[in-house]
């Protein structure tokens, strides 16, 4: 049985698109890179300019998705109290964190960073972990926004290539 390169293309693509949504829920991988990756090994084994349309919409939902990925979790922060010197902290705690706690260690960082710089800054815990929810919020935000920008290309990626396929 011969496998043609389409199908080849096509099966990558499904493990690439498949690995990018698994590394959002899993920080592990850059997830929506992952996936728009997948679309574009795919968009380069069909050769078609329906194909290319397909990886260019998708290029366009993923930067939308970076964008929106920002902004809202960042004016949840704003309106929250939470500083920005305690974002920082956070995300470098975050980076310092999946090296010392793999898988969780991304999550993990970020709330002990957030919570003990904003518990340096407020001198009161109750009113640092309140901080430290707000960020938390809006941490899961980001990633549920990243996570939709990726099933949404997933799924219209999906569409085409089964009508591609006929």
């Amino acid at each position: 049985m011969v496998v043609s390169t389409e199908t080849l293309t096509t099966l990558g693509a499904a493990l690439l698109v498949a690995v990018g949504i698994a590394g959002l829920i899993v920080p592990v991988l850059p997830g929506l890179a992952c996936v728009v990756l997948g679309v574009l090994v795919w968009a380069i084994g069909q050769s078609s300019t329906a194909a290319w349309v397909v990886f260019a919409v998708a290029c366009v939902l993923a930067v939308a998705g970076y964008v929106v990925q920002v902004l809202v979790p960042g004016r949840q922060l704003s309106r929250g109290g939470v500083a920005r010197r305690s974002n920082i902290v956070g995300l470098v705690c975050a980076v310092v964190g999946v090296f010392v706690v793999p898988v969780i260690g991304l999550l993990l960082g970020f709330v002990i960073g957030v919570f003990l710089a904003e518990s340096a800054r407020l001198r009161d815990r109750t009113q640092a972990w309140a901080a430290t929810r707000v960020a938390i919020r809006a941490a899961l935000t980001s990633v549920g926004i990243e996570l939709a920008a990726a099933v949404t290309i997933a799924v219209g990626w999906a569409i085409a290539a089964f009508v591609l396929a006929r």
